[in-house]
């Protein structure tokens, strides 16, 4: 186990790599499934590290293996890898920023995945410097495309054949003040319901809508149902937003579609109140549709998609534990961030953490949202981020696991 005074130590010396490979990683952003120049860099520095890896099927995710060859706990460390489609400024909030995408037009690393595999990497470069104070067994799992869920089914079928006894993750959040750090247990990220479905009437010429089925009134006529319906049947106990965004029908003046359809997403913390959430939808467009003689097509409508929970024993294992080694006042809790994470996959099948490295810096000119063209990383966090894991590498081995 590698004790505090040591885990202080690398992370201080590590910390100028781990900035020099946010930032290189930052210039070569990959959209989900195209993570190609990103895969190469990270099994470069897999192999630097004298590890072994598998490039996961069908994906261009990989899991490196650090093991001690000693018994002791299992742990899985996990960084996401994609970059989203849209454009960067050369500004954050307040300056110019210290690195920029090299595709800024269409392409960066506008959510932090680029410090999330900085931190990642710069936690295996200590851990395999320092095999010797190990127990057990560390996979360091970089995840294919995360902002699409293209990757986490892959990965998790790759992880199945290991025995892990816990699993660890971090994001950067701009939600919270740069410098705090947050691991407490339960709900920390949403579940989500994608709505996509359309309402399916009879086209015809705009001049005799009696002779068509409008499918836009059907529509349009469901918007308002479903926030009626919302607000008098979702819990008022538990919160379900509804983020209706787009009718989609007709191009034409003079033309009545045959379809309309309906986008938005739902985003929830309870999964009982999720699932009820998606019978709701389905009841008021099934309703509505045959107000208007219409019917519904829900074939590209899926099942919620869960929350991330985090594991009560992990979690508080974490928060007694990280104080150890991060600046005093660090630790804090946090409400639920709405967005959602494919993490949840490896929290519903592994005891483990989702921890928030907070990245809002005023002064620096952080404070942009995620998935904003001004969104940067106050990169003086990531070495807070790199102390966490390690410290939480330390702690499961100590407790013997995390039961």
């Amino acid at each position: 186990m590698m004790d505090n005074e040591l885990i202080k130590k690398v992370a201080d010396e590590l910390e100028s790599y781990v900035i020099e490979t946010r930032r290189y990683l930052h210039t070569i952003p990959e959209i989900s499934g195209e993570e190609f120049k990103t895969r190469a860099f990270l099994i470069e520095k897999i192999k630097e590290a004298g590890l072994p890896y598998e490039e996961v099927e069908d994906s261009t995710g990989l899991i490196a293996v650090l093991d001690t060859g000693r018994p002791g706990p299992h742990i899985a460390l996990r960084s996401d890898i994609d970059a989203l489609p849209m454009p960067e400024e050369p500004n954050n909030l307040a300056h110019p920023r210290t690195c920029i995408s090299g595709t800024p037009e269409n392409r960066c690393h506008a959510c932090g995945h680029d410090g999330h595999m900085a931190m990642l990497l710069g936690s295996m470069k200590a851990l395999a410097e320092h095999k010797d104070q190990l127990n057990g067994i560390i996979y360091f799992c970089f995840e294919q495309g995360e902002e699409v869920g293209g990757g986490i089914q892959q990965m998790i079928r790759a992880l199945s054949k290991y025995e892990i006894d816990t699993v660890w993750g971090i994001h950067v959040y701009a939600g919270l003040a740069s410098g705090k750090v947050s691991v407490q247990p339960g709900p920390r990220m949403a579940g989500a319901l994608g709505i996509n479905f359309d309402f399916l009437g009879k086209g015809g010429h705009g001049s005799r809508p009696d002779q068509s089925i409008n499918p836009v009134y059907c529509a349009s006529n469901w918007y308002n149902n479903i926030a009626v319906a919302f607000a008098n049947q979702i819990d008022a106990n538990q919160t379900v937003t509804l983020g209706l965004t787009g009718i989609i029908g007709g191009e034409a003046g003079n033309v009545i579609p045959d379809k309309a359809t309906v986008i938005g997403s739902m985003r929830f913390f309870s999964v009982a109140e999720g699932e009820k959430a998606l019978r709701i939808v389905k009841e008021t467009a099934e309703h509505t549709a045959a107000m208007h003689h219409c019917t519904v097509d829900f074939s590209r409508m899926k099942a919620p998609g869960a929350p991330v929970i985090n594991d009560e024993k992990a979690a508080l294992l974490a928060e007694s534990k990280l104080p150890e080694v991060l600046p005093e006042g660090t630790i804090t809790r946090c409400d639920p961030w709405y967005a959602s994470e494919s993490f949840r996959m490896y929290l519903s099948k592994y005891p483990g953490v989702f921890c928030f490295v907070g990245i809002n810096n005023p002064e620096y000119g952080s404070g942009a949202a995620h998935h904003n063209s001004f969104f940067d990383i106050d990169e003086s966090v990531l070495k807070l981020g790199m102390l966490s894991t390690l410290k939480y590498v330390a702690a499961v081995e100590e407790n013997g696991g995390v039961r």
